[in-house]
């Protein structure tokens, strides 16, 4: 069953920085080659981090300048990081940490993707705050009287680690995300901004059916086919404070995320991971299998 079309195809080679539009792309196990191959250190905390504690990275911007490779441990494809004024910074020049330590006022150092085995890389550093309640209510923009996101849905090695060892992702390879969740929100909550570029989706489908406001509701555990790749549909992704942060012509504004906790219980599309590689294509149909 048909329910969409491939509308946009995004890859971020640094974690939280924006990224770059693809018109096709041979999708791999790992995910799309060369998607978050790059992430900072935080110097003063410790531990890989990203927007949700240091925005200031989500006005900066990553391209590759050459195709990209899939991951490999150590061997991050150099990528070319590009700053408000329009300057631009190669991953592998030795001025690149002191240049974004500039641009987000914290230091930092650029880190490429490290093997699985090196845990005290991927490992949490510091909280914020030593009440742990707090700390995420932090991270997820909550306020008191709102439900916290329920964390056993994502794999128990987040608890520890910043990311699955071996990786820069959240929690999976894949971040779908349909237009229509992006419009209802938009209808719902006209004074607020709902941009694609808050939401950061690495696949952005139309939709064929708009009876279905809210259609990733009802794919969890299911399995979709994008040209010839194959893909599993894994849990809905709680949306976090970056979804909030203001940056290039987009304003800071808390009442997304009041919005998306009334509307959506605060989830925003859908994870995945790859179960078949193969070529998507911008264009292409989304089908939904048995």
């Amino acid at each position: 069953m048909q329910i969409g079309t491939l509308k946009e195809l995004r890859r971020y080679p640094v974690k939280s920085m924006a990224g770059e539009l693809l018109e096709t792309v041979d999708l791999a196990v790992g995910g799309i080659p060369g998607d978050r191959a790059w992430a900072v250190r935080d110097e003063v905390l410790g531990g890989i981090r990203g927007a949700k504690k240091l925005p200031g990275l989500m006005a900066l911007r990553a391209r590759y300048p050459n195709p990209a490779v899939s991951l490999v441990a150590g061997k991050s494809s150099p990528a070319e990081i590009i700053f408000p004024d329009g300057s631009t910074v190669a991953t592998t020049d030795p001025e690149v940490n002191d240049r974004i330590t500039k641009a987000i006022d914290h230091p930092v150092s650029l880190c490429p993707l490290m093997p699985a085995d090196d845990l005290d890389h991927y490992r949490r550093g510091a909280p914020s705050h030593d009440d742990m309640e707090r700390e995420l209510r932090a991270i997820f923009a909550r306020t008191p009287d709102e439900p916290l996101p329920d964390l056993s849905i994502f794999p128990p090695e987040i608890m520890e680690f910043e990311s699955a060892p071996g990786t820069y992702f959240d929690a999976f390879p894949l971040f779908l995300l349909s237009q229509s969740s992006l419009d209802e929100m938009q209808r719902k909550n006209p004074e607020s901004l709902y941009d694609v570029r808050r939401f950061r989706p690495n696949i952005l489908l139309s939709d064929t059916d708009p009876a279905k406001p809210f259609p990733e509701q009802d794919w969890r555990n299911r399995r979709i086919q994008i040209g010839d790749a194959i893909i599993q549909l894994t849990v809905e992704c709680p949306r976090c404070v970056m979804v909030t942060h203001g940056f290039d012509d987009l304003p800071k504004d808390p009442k997304i995320m009041r919005a998306l906790v009334q509307q959506t219980n605060g989830n925003l599309g859908i994870y995945a991971k790859v179960e078949q590689p193969g070529k998507i294509t911008i264009g292409d149909p989304i089908n939904l299998l048995p």
